[in-house]
């Protein structure tokens, strides 16, 4: 899978996201400040740190903020693997570099190892498969 980068959209959405818990810590630094005589500057400051939070977060969970990488996991339908074990009714299978746990599809028949899988559905983590094609016509 091609891993794709941020999009302003994403960024957009992310910084739009954290805009309310900003705006809460800010209303209660100032009302502390009416209750307590703290520094303009400490309060400011923790409003930077907690932006500042917010910036060394994003790399890690900007996936979550994507709604189109959702999409992502179907682009896996229609892909072409090797069994690596014999499917009767599970086993495992090699799609695109990577190991996955696979199923055969109800109603087709068992696959032996070594044979070409077409990926059909996707249940959670696992593949639903059947024998490619081509196999099925010899």
């Amino acid at each position: 899978m091609i891993e794709r980068g941020w999009s302003i959209r994403v960024v957009v959405r992310y910084a739009l996201l954290q805009l309310p818990a900003l705006a809460v810590i800010i209303f209660v630094l100032i009302l502390i400040r009416r209750w307590l005589s703290i520094p303009w500057w400490l309060s400011w400051g923790f409003v930077a740190l907690w932006v500042l939070k917010d910036i060394a977060l994003f790399p890690f969970v900007w996936r979550s903020y994507d709604s189109d990488r959702s999409q992502d996991a179907n682009s896996m339908v229609g892909a072409r693997g090797i069994a690596r074990e014999r499917l009767a009714p599970s086993g495992y299978v090699e799609v695109g570099g990577a190991l996955w746990q696979a199923q055969v599809m109800e109603g087709a028949r068992p696959i032996e190892k070594g044979e070409s899988v077409q990926v059909r559905e996707i249940r959670g983590l696992i593949l639903l498969v059947e024998p490619e094609k081509q196999d099925i016509e010899q």
